[in-house]
């Protein structure tokens, strides 16, 4: 069998806060990514209004059939 390594509880709390400061500096470069295209999807409706209206029309069509044939599954 292999051996499992032990490690002291100090060690875990600082790879825990290394694995904490890593995951918050990612989540701050994913808000920042979204917010810059939330900001090209806002300006894009702005110049666009009948194709991003004709875009989210498409959209709501697919999930409504989507959930349709997921309701008639369930039903089986």
């Amino acid at each position: 069998m292999a051996k499992k390594k032990k490690i002291s509880a100090a060690v875990a709390k600082k790879k825990l806060k290394q694995y904490q400061a890593k995951a918050q500096a990612e989540l701050k470069k994913a808000k920042v990514k979204f917010m810059q295209h939330e900001k090209k999807v806002r300006d894009y409706t702005k110049k666009n209004p009948e194709k991003a209206l004709a875009i989210a029309a498409a959209v709501g069509v697919a999930l409504g059939a989507v959930a349709v044939a997921v309701a008639r599954r369930k039903k089986r």
